[in-house]
C-alpha cells in the first residue's frame, strides 16, 4: 500500500486532534474530487512498518491531546489497501484502545459489509463517513464530508444493533 501523505495534528477530517493518513489507491474516480493524484495506487510512497511505527509513536508522545487516527484517500477499502490498514488499525486499537479511528470510503455501508475483507476493517473503526463524492449535492457546510449523500455512520452502534 502507498500513502500520499499524514496529517500529525489535523482538526478537519473528524472530531478533535488526530493524525490523518491519506492513502494512495481508488476505483470510484468521483467528478470534482479534491485528492486526484490519490486515484493511483502507485502514487505516493510505501506504507512500511517504520512509518505505521512512527504513528503510533507520535501517539504515544502525545497520548493525551490525540483524539484519535483518521483514513481517507484515495479510497482506504480500495482491495489494495484493506490487509495493511486492517494490521494498522488492530495494532492501534491493540496500543490504545480509548482512541477512535474515523474511515472514509467511496463505498456505501452496505457494499462494505457484503465483501468480508472490508467488513473486517470497518469493524476495527469507529466511525465510517460513506459514499462517492458527488459535485452535484456537493455543501461545504456539512461535517465530515463533501456532499450530502455521504453518512456520518457510528460503527461499532450499528454494528452492535444490526446483530440485536
Amino acid at each position: 500500500m502507498n500513502y500520499s501523505d499524514i496529517k500529525f495534528t489535523d482538526m478537519i477530517n473528524g472530531k478533535g486532534i488526530r493524525v490523518t493518513l491519506f492513502v494512495s489507491g481508488c476505483s470510484h474516480r468521483c467528478k470534482g474530487c479534491f485528492n486526484k493524484e490519490t486515484w493511483n495506487s502507485e502514487y505516493g510512497v510505501p506504507f512500511t512498518k517504520d512509518i505505521q511505527e512512527n504513528i503510533l509513536e507520535y501517539f504515544e508522545r502525545f497520548n493525551s491531546s490525540m483524539k484519535g487516527l483518521s483514513l481517507l484517500g484515495g479510497d482506504p477499502t480500495y482491495h489494495k489497501n484493506v490487509e495493511t490498514l486492517k494490521d494498522f488499525c488492530t495494532e492501534f486499537k491493540r496500543r490504545f484502545p480509548k482512541k477512535d479511528i474515523w474511515i472514509w470510503s467511496g463505498f456505501t455501508w452496505e457494499q462494505i459489509i457484503t465483501d468480508p475483507k472490508k467488513y473486517e476493517l470497518l469493524k476495527l473503526c469507529d466511525v465510517l463517513i460513506d459514499g462517492k463524492f458527488m459535485e452535484e449535492l456537493k455543501d461545504v457546510n456539512l461535517k465530515w464530508r463533501g456532499s450530502s449523500n455521504q453518512r456520518v455512520i457510528d460503527v461499532q452502534s450499528t454494528i452492535k444493533n444490526n446483530n440485536e
